[in-house]
């Protein structure tokens, strides 16, 4: 065990399942199919890669299936929501869709002035959302080469979540937009961020009322959208050591039990319930940054990228110890599992 204030040398202190043929370079995105344990990763290496999840009793395994290339460096990636079509996208400016399940070629469906850094697929509206740093919101409908909107954004879009009918999307200078998709083409409430610093991530909550926003100064904010529940917003830190203070990289909800994980460049991953607000359990730190996570569409399954995230620059990179890890934990239903607060011990 590491000593009090040693840095972790161990990759895997969780005893997670590493994933087969990982990347070569950092991991930018990760997304489960909503219909079976098919994991899709992005990463710096130009890549996309498919992978097979099996579960079988207490063990999972993973098959790689599949690969496709980018010109550049991927950041994004999402499921349409039959489970058979992936979209990418990223500094190629360009989203491409790839039918996973035909096997047939990636294809360009959408395009941008510099980098894709996030998108979505709505199937409520059959439509694509591409937010970059061009500084615009751009929806596309599959069939068309243009696209049907295109909606300015006041700053580089950094973060985005939908939970239909809500949509957020976070932009430098700490401006979150929040989007009613039944009425798409006017934003519907413009909010400074609770955070004092760069927004690096966002979720909606799974009841549509607010949304998770975590930063680069390890801290999150829970906001809702109505003013009249203002007295239940709040803010705590984590991904903290000491004076050391960490990027909230991941804020995912748990899709049965609508608790939720976050990831940090500590190495950490911790499970909270923001209504009893605690902390449900917090995991033991990996050795370099966890930059994404994902669990699958029951839950049962969270992965996490195990990688370096550039966030001290060239001069600590070193080739021989980066190596990228993707992991898949198997949450236990006390990590994940709400319940009421009990006196004052909990969160941190």
């Amino acid at each position: 065990m590491a000593t009090f204030g040693a840095t972790s040398t161990n990759v895997n202190p969780n005893r997670s399942t590493e994933v087969a043929s990982p990347p070569s370079d950092s991991v930018s995105s990760m997304s489960f199919s909503p219909k079976a344990n098919y994991l899709v990763a992005t990463s710096w290496d130009n890549q996309v890669r498919c992978w097979e999840v099996m579960k079988s009793g207490t063990t999972v395994n993973s098959v790689p299936k599949a690969s496709i290339t980018h010109d550049q460096p991927v950041l994004c990636s999402a499921w349409k929501d039959d489970g058979t079509t992936v979209f990418s996208g990223g500094c190629d400016k360009q989203v491409k869709m790839w039918p996973l399940s035909s096997g047939g070629p990636p294809v360009t469906v959408a395009m941008h002035d510099s980098p894709v850094k996030e998108l979505a697929w709505i199937p409520e509206m059959n439509l694509l959302v591409t937010g970059s740093w061009d500084k615009t919101l751009r929806y596309w409908d599959l069939r068309q080469q243009s696209p049907t909107w295109v909606q300015q954004l006041p700053e580089r879009c950094y973060a985005l979540t939908v939970k239909y009918p809500l949509m957020v999307v976070g932009t430098a200078d700490r401006n979150l937009i929040v989007f009613n998709l039944q009425n798409p083409q006017s934003e519907f409430k413009r909010v400074v961020s609770p955070l004092k610093y760069q927004t690096r991530c966002l979720a909606a909550f799974p009841d549509q009322q607010g949304f998770l926003v975590g930063s680069i100064e390890g801290r999150v904010g829970v906001h809702h959208l109505d003013d009249a529940q203002s007295s239940k917003n709040f803010t705590f830190k984590c991904h903290r050591d000491g004076n050391d203070i960490y990027s909230v990289n991941s804020l995912n909800f748990h899709p049965v039990h609508h608790t939720f994980a976050t990831a940090g460049s500590d190495g950490a991953f911790n499970f909270w319930d923001k209504d009893s607000k605690q902390r449900l359990k917090a995991m033991q730190r990996c050795s370099q940054p966890i930059t994404c996570s994902a669990f699958n569409n029951d839950g049962s399954i969270y992965a996490y990228a195990v990688c370096y995230d550039w966030s001290k620059g060239a001069e600590n990179h070193n080739p021989s110890t980066a190596k990228t890890y993707i992991y898949l934990h198997q949450p236990q239903d006390a990590e994940v599992k709400g319940k009421p607060r009990t006196g004052t011990t909990g969160r941190k």
